[in-house]
């Protein structure tokens, strides 16, 4: 292992073994209250992880080569990733309600006490299945025989690690995104985002602060993979309602004719 791979890995267990737990402490201690009002707080720690785990992505991983260390952390911050998802949709449900059953309250926290054995079981299993896929030759061999026949169909259905709309969340989420969330263009109701022939699905991503050319950035490299999958795709830029006093929050928008929704 090289100086500075050494020296990485030694950054981003200090983030996982310190920095992380102290919001996991915090969440606990927000959600065992079990009230609506800590939706303002819950976006701060939210904030803080996503930041903490895009350190992690654009500033270490990228020096780690020892694939039992890339699973070691890939499946750590798989983790996060549910996190994020699961307190930004928390954030957003305590805009459109004035009271939430207890049992949201309790899943959250069931979850974040359940990180070591899902990080052992469920996130390490994924990983390992993904790192396989991506290192191994004769799963890429097969992966590229499975491509080359879908092509020969026709078939407009692409995958690289995992399903096409697991990628486009992971290279959101990479990029900055606090949230990538995919909805059908049925459910989303979208006669009024027609920018492109017959769209089919409609792609949601976040930011947690006001930084507009982040987000274009975002969008821009979402768009970029979906148009190098073959499919149309268009970003848009709508103001995020400021979901919490001491942050603006912003939202971007794709409209793609890629039927992502299973």
């Amino acid at each position: 292992m090289s100086y500075i791979e050494e020296k990485y890995k030694d950054k981003i267990n200090e983030i996982f073994r310190k920095e992380l737990p102290q919001w996991e402490e915090y969440l606990l201690e927000l959600f065992n209250k079990k009230s609506i009002t800590i939706g303002d707080n819950v976006a701060k720690a939210c904030a803080e992880v996503n930041k903490n785990i895009n350190t992690i992505l654009k500033k270490y991983y990228p020096e780690i080569n020892e694939l039992n260390d890339k699973l070691e952390i890939k499946s750590q911050l798989k983790f996060y990733y549910d996190l994020l998802d699961k307190l930004t949709n928390f954030i957003r449900s305590t805009e459109n309600f004035q009271r939430l059953d207890d049992q949201y309250y309790e899943f959250i926290i069931d979850f974040i006490n359940d990180k070591e054995d899902l990080i052992a079981g469920k996130y390490t299993e994924i990983c390992q299945q993904e790192l396989t896929a991506f290192y191994d030759k004769r799963s890429r061999d097969n992966l590229e025989n499975i491509l080359a026949e879908k092509l020969e169909r026709r078939e407009r259905q692409f995958f690289a690690m995992g399903p096409l709309e697991e990628e486009i969340k992971k290279i959101g989420r990479a990029a900055g995104a606090s949230q990538v969330s995919i909805f059908s263009a049925e459910e989303r109701k979208m006669g009024k985002f027609n920018i492109i022939d017959n769209p089919q699905s409609i792609i949601h991503y976040t930011v947690l602060s006001d930084d507009e050319d982040k987000l274009k950035d975002i969008g821009r490299e979402i768009r970029a993979y979906i148009r190098s999958k073959g499919y149309e795709a268009e970003l848009l830029i709508v103001e995020f309602s400021d979901i919490i006093t001491e942050w603006e929050g912003l939202i971007g928008t794709i409209i793609t004719d890629a039927d992502l929704v299973p």
